[in-house]
């Protein structure tokens, strides 16, 4: 296991995040560490690389952090940013790529098929990873966008339906539980 890179990536994520430029602020990085938390869940369940999903999930929204005029693109914008941070690292070319497949098939909005393992673990904790976080969801519902009691209910119970919609069969199942506990708070 590459610490060394793992480590360096949750400091850079984190520098990043905190950067006044940064237009989607810390809960971005609470996002992304949830992601890492998850991918690295999936990888365990799923028999996946365990180092490419961690080292994927770290980097899969760093275009966005860094720019936020990349992020209609940010699935192959940070490939690129990946490439640059891993070859400092001397990683291994064949395990970059590994990563970078990871990144640009995370979005559930853009439909690349996930081919590997590691793609659907990056994936799928992505999506996921707005269940660890209500508490922002109910942030950007009620006091960024302005919402009444039940507009910002409404808002975090289709954004967690359509980020639950996105997951595998595999991982719909896993997290089910979780799914319906949240859900039924939010009733």
């Amino acid at each position: 296991m590459r610490h060394d890179i793992i480590d360096y990536l949750q400091k850079e994520v984190k520098r990043r995040c905190q950067l006044p430029t940064n237009f989607l602020g810390m809960g971005c990085y609470y996002h992304i560490e949830s992601v890492a938390k998850n991918a690295e869940i999936l990888a365990k369940k799923y028999g996946a690389d365990i180092e490419i999903v961690i080292i994927a999930a770290w980097l899969h929204d760093i275009a966005s952090v860094t720019d936020y005029n990349l992020y209609a693109e940010h699935h192959i914008y940070g490939t690129q940013i990946a490439e640059e941070i891993l070859k400092r690292f001397d990683y291994e070319e064949g395990r970059i790529q590994k990563v970078q497949k990871c990144i640009l098939n995370h979005r559930g909005s853009v439909k690349n098929n996930k081919l590997t393992l590691e793609e659907l673990c990056v994936a799928d904790a992505d999506a996921i990873s707005h269940f660890d976080n209500v508490p922002g969801l109910l942030y950007l519902a009620y006091v960024r966008r302005g919402l009444d009691i039940e507009e910002g209910k409404g808002f975090v119970k289709n954004k967690l339906e359509r980020s639950f919609q996105k997951l595998s069969d595999l991982s719909k199942e896993f997290y089910w539980d979780k799914y319906n506990k949240i859900m039924d708070i939010l009733e």
